[in-house]
């Protein structure tokens, strides 16, 4: 049953990143695959159901539940995402790979942009598709251990998103940093929050058969937001700023922790 989730998901993504890669040849900006993103997730997991409801197998509470986040989650990731960058020019991520491919972008971009985000979608759903291939009677503490997990996530990611767009909104803090809010804690708390959540998913996914396989999935967007495109890509930016480079001795990177002294 597993399998053929897992199956089933691949070609579901397979199909629906070649779709989001035509429209962003149609609309030259290839940074539409951002708002793609958290999507994905939300057309992988209301098909899988709506499959088992056309079979007529109702669906477990676990496998509600965890639908239910990924949903909640990937909706308003891709509505914030789509608000940040409607009537903005591409962002300067995929402009200056733009540039240096070249006449090579279209192919690099397919293969290093879109199906390289495909196939980690498929591994960061590892542990949903894992709840979605067993039905369980009833919830239990892990399952609630997850949530309350998740939970925390979701309230980093989405506070520290909307404390970032008011602050932007503010035209005297064009070019600064924000320091305030939970920025104040980790210079990422929206990241920590993105891997939070995924981390309560995988606790909820230990209650069923081979549910510790899940754990690639948090480990994976660990690794991604700290070590390849989130902190590392976006710090990259603002080096050499001198009111960033204060803010980062003080502050940490990732894990929320109270700010560091002046010396």
């Amino acid at each position: 049953m597993a399998e053929n989730l897992f199956l089933t998901a691949g070609l579901i993504i397979f199909i629906y990143m070649n779709l989001v890669f035509i429209l962003s040849l149609l609309k030259k900006n290839a940074a539409i695959v951002d708002i793609a993103w958290g999507l994905g997730f939300v057309l992988v997991v209301s098909s899988l159901l709506a499959r088992d409801s056309l079979a007529h197998l109702s669906p477990g509470p676990r496998q509600v539940l965890a639908t239910a986040l990924i949903l909640g989650w990937g909706i308003r990731l891709s509505w914030h995402i789509y608000k940040r960058n409607r009537g903005k020019p591409e962002d300067y991520r995929y402009a200056n790979w733009r540039q240096k491919w070249g006449k090579n972008f279209v192919l690099r971009s397919y293969f290093q942009i879109f199906m390289l985000q495909g196939f980690f979608m498929l591994v960061i759903l590892t542990p949903a598709l894992l709840i979605l291939s067993h039905r369980a009677e009833s919830l239990n503490f892990l399952d609630l251990l997850g949530l309350a997990v998740w939970l925390t996530g979701f309230f980093f990611e989405a506070v520290a998103d909307c404390q970032l767009r008011q602050f932007k909104k503010n035209p005297d803090n064009r070019g600064r940093v924000m320091t305030t809010g939970l920025w104040k804690y980790s210079r990422h708390p929206n990241y920590f929050g993105e891997s939070v959540m995924w981390w309560g998913l995988f606790l909820i996914g230990l209650s069923v058969p081979r549910g510790w396989l899940g754990i690639i999935s948090p480990l994976t967007i660990t690794w991604l937001l700290t070590r390849v495109s989130g902190v590392p890509l976006l710090e990259k930016k603002y080096r050499g700023n001198p009111e960033f480079e204060a803010y980062r001795a003080r502050t940490s990177a990732f894990f929320p922790l109270p700010p560091r002294k002046d010396r």
